[in-house]
């Protein structure tokens, strides 16, 4: 068992330490699914890249914004879930910020 907020203090001191404002690890890796916590410092960015074919952001702490190109940027608080779009996108932490992403990695054709 894990503990999300143990694990999301642990990372967003580890972020605050790091020279590049950043601390993630994958918690959980089963088959196609990954859950990650990745925790930034206010202003770092995950530049724009590309989404897997399922996946969703859920903040844990503090504050993001989201930009997709169809979509426009989205703002996303604590407590907040978001499905993230099949397009390119990034993600700011506006202010120190942790959150869980979770992606499905393949899936099988019918």
């Amino acid at each position: 068992m894990t503990n999300v907020d143990l694990l999301t203090d642990a990372h967003l001191t580890d972020a605050r330490a790091a020279a590049n404002g950043r601390s993630a690890e994958v918690v959980v890796h089963d088959g196609p699914l990954r859950q990650s916590v990745i925790a930034l410092v206010a202003g770092v960015e995950l530049g724009e890249h590309n989404s897997p074919p399922a996946a969703s952001i859920q903040v844990l702490r503090g504050r993001v914004r989201v930009t997709a190109l169809d979509e426009g940027d989205t703002e996303l608080g604590a407590g907040e879930l978001r499905v993230l779009t099949h397009e390119r996108h990034g993600v700011t932490a506006l202010e120190d910020s942790a959150f869980l992403l979770t992606t499905v990695t393949s899936v099988p054709n019918p």
